[in-house]
């Protein structure tokens, strides 16, 4: 599977559209530790089946969201910072070692489309446009996964990403933020595009720090 494979697999389906709507409610507070999560009321509200709605509760619990309890439905979960911190640490490890093997293995053409997935967020910027940043800057990533042309690491990384996009998605809302993200990506590609392995890798690790820090922000001031 290549990164352009992937994207042509994102479309957003409506597991996808219910997942991101409840964990923004989750995550702003709207939703409350402990307010439960009833299958039927959510496919009513959203004019959808119970599928959907069951899925992508699903998701949410793997990102620690909220708490499926057999036989007595779903709830919103008290958000542990501890598997929260856990997660980032793992994602930054993920994505340190496929940023270094990217910038030994990516092709010509997988480095030229990295700069136009750069170039396109550089523009996003200067709209501040949050949502289509945060759509934009999973390409972003998508290429570097990819680029490391090692797909055990890039569907592990995949994964874990999954997990944490609630918490991802969220930080862009901070202040100042989406420029920020810009520049760090910037270090990632420019020691990717000089062949700089240890650089790039270094760069990605301090990236996704400042993504946990910036998703703290976010929270302390909802």
């Amino acid at each position: 599977m290549t990164a352009n494979d992937f994207l042509e697999k994102r479309g957003r389906t409506r597991t996808e559209d219910l997942r991101l709507q409840l964990a923004d409610e989750i995550v702003k507070g709207e939703l409350a530790p402990g307010s439960p999560l009833d299958e039927m009321g959510i496919a009513l509200r959203f004019g959808v089946s119970r599928t959907p709605v069951r899925e992508a509760l699903r998701q949410l619990a793997a990102s620690g969201l909220v708490e499926i309890r057999p036989h007595r439905g779903a709830v919103v979960a008290q958000l542990s910072t501890e598997m929260l911190h856990d997660l980032f640490v793992a994602m930054g490890e993920l994505e340190a070692v496929c940023a270094g093997l990217a910038a030994g293995a990516m092709s010509a053409i997988e480095r030229r489309q990295l700069e136009d997935i750069h170039a396109l967020l550089k523009d996003l910027v200067r709209s501040g446009d949050p949502q289509r940043y945060h759509e934009i800057n999973e390409s972003f990533h998508a290429a570097i996964y990819f680029g490391s042309h090692n797909t055990t690491l890039a569907e592990m990384a995949l994964s874990v990403r999954t997990r944490l996009q609630p918490f991802r998605r969220a930080q862009f809302r901070t202040l100042g933020r989406l420029a920020r993200s810009y520049e760090e990506h910037d270090r990632i590609v420019q020691a990717v595009l000089r062949g700089d392995r240890e650089g790039a890798a270094a760069a990605m690790r301090h990236h996704i720090g400042t993504v946990e820090s910036a998703f703290e922000e976010y929270v302390e001031r909802v």
